[in-house]
């Protein structure tokens, strides 16, 4: 969990140019990074590549925060 947690949070941080120390669980995409449809496209690209599982666009309605990228992730 943790392994995979600073994994997401580097992704997200590369991806929305971000820094990763200022990341949380609870960290949203659109309300505290300001992603757009563009940016969640390339976050999810990226996060596919890295863990080998695909993220259908239906599923992406439920993927708020860092926290829910991990527990689907998980699953």
């Amino acid at each position: 969990m943790r392994i995979m947690l600073e994994r997401v949070k580097e992704i997200v941080a590369d991806t929305l140019g971000t820094e990763a120390e200022k990341l949380t669980e609870a960290t949203s995409f659109k309300a505290d990074l300001d992603a757009d449809s563009l940016d969640l496209f390339e976050m999810v690209m990226a996060l596919e590549e890295e863990f080998g599982k695909e993220i259908p666009t239906e599923d992406l309605e439920k993927i708020a925060t860092i926290g829910d990228v991990v527990a689907y992730l998980e699953k």
